[in-house]
């Protein structure tokens, strides 16, 4: 639980027993984050619809690379509610730790082009989001992402960027049993 109040899976009824029952059936549990919207159902259903699009549909970018710019992003804001199940969510595609341990903590470090490029400019757009200009885009471009790439990876950044100022903000942490137990 966070800082506020939440109503619990227990206590759900009408619109939010329906939303805490398809989470349920599609992740096996209903993951903090989201029950701390409890209060908002409405909000709580934008959220999970966006959610669910830009980390689950079919499109560009892999499952790999999208839990790695969320890990990054996650890591660049210090919401360790948010890398530890994603750095989770990513071990079932990365089993590499040196790997694992540079997409959280030095994505330049990172020897494929491709994904060292995603991950550098996610940190950016987080760390200092005045100071990206076309030559951002430029430089994915040359590691061979097209346009359909660069628009998912600015989405999950900017997406990870408003999850973390949730979970920072209203107190959402992670511990071993909230992170383990989802399906992929």
């Amino acid at each position: 639980m966070g800082w506020i109040d939440e109503i619990t899976d227990a206590e759900a009824q009408g619109p939010l027993r329906q939303i805490y029952d398809l989470v349920k059936a599609q992740r096996g549990k209903v993951a903090r984050i989201l029950s701390v919207h409890s209060l908002d159902p409405s909000a709580l259903q934008h959220h999970l619809d966006l959610y669910m699009h830009l980390m689950f549909s079919s499109g560009p970018l892999s499952r790999r690379e999208r839990e790695a710019i969320a890990v990054t992003v996650s890591s660049a804001n210090g919401c360790a509610y948010c890398v530890a199940h994603h750095l989770e969510a990513l071990k079932r595609y990365e089993k590499n730790e040196s790997v694992l341990a540079a997409v959280r903590d030095a994505p330049e470090q990172l020897v494929t082009p491709r994904l060292r490029a995603m991950l550098l400019y996610a940190r950016q757009l987080t760390l200092a989001p005045a100071t990206m200009d076309k030559a951002q885009v430029a430089a994915l471009r040359t590691d061979g992402l097209a346009d359909r790439d660069i628009l998912r990876i600015n989405l999950i950044t900017a997406y990870f960027n408003f999850v973390n100022r949730i979970a920072l903000g209203l107190g959402v942490e992670a511990d071993a049993e909230e992170v383990a137990g989802y399906h992929v």
